[in-house]
């Protein structure tokens, strides 16, 4: 499964954005989608992760500000965020896992809170 990442960029504190990751086959048989980020000097963290069931999932900080969701038909997962802060600057990576294998990462897309 390769994973094309996008919809990153510059956004001002208070702002929102949506990413989106692309996937180069169904994913409707894939059993978790996730978004990680990695912020400079910092540990990847998942953000938010949705199952091939729907059933989502947040990290803390984004609970109440992120929404996960997919469109099979689009073979696409979305990240929406809102009320943005700085400390949300990070690169964003989605990930793809089947059962069984070794899990999937796309190339990962920057996102910059700054005014």
């Amino acid at each position: 499964v390769q994973l094309q990442a996008s919809g990153g960029g510059l956004v001002q504190p208070g702002g929102s954005l949506r990413l989106s990751c692309a996937a180069s086959e169904s994913i409707f048989s894939i059993n978790v989608m996730s978004w990680y980020r990695q912020a400079p000097g910092k540990q990847r963290e998942l953000v938010a992760a949705i199952t091939s069931g729907g059933l989502t999932n947040y990290a803390d900080s984004v609970k109440g500000r992120g929404t996960i969701s997919k469109d099979n038909a689009k073979n696409t997962v979305y990240l929406e965020m809102i009320s943005l802060k700085p400390e949300d600057t990070a690169v964003y990576y989605c990930c793809a896992v089947i059962y069984g294998r070794s899990p999937y990462w796309g190339q990962g897309t920057l996102v910059t809170v700054s005014s």
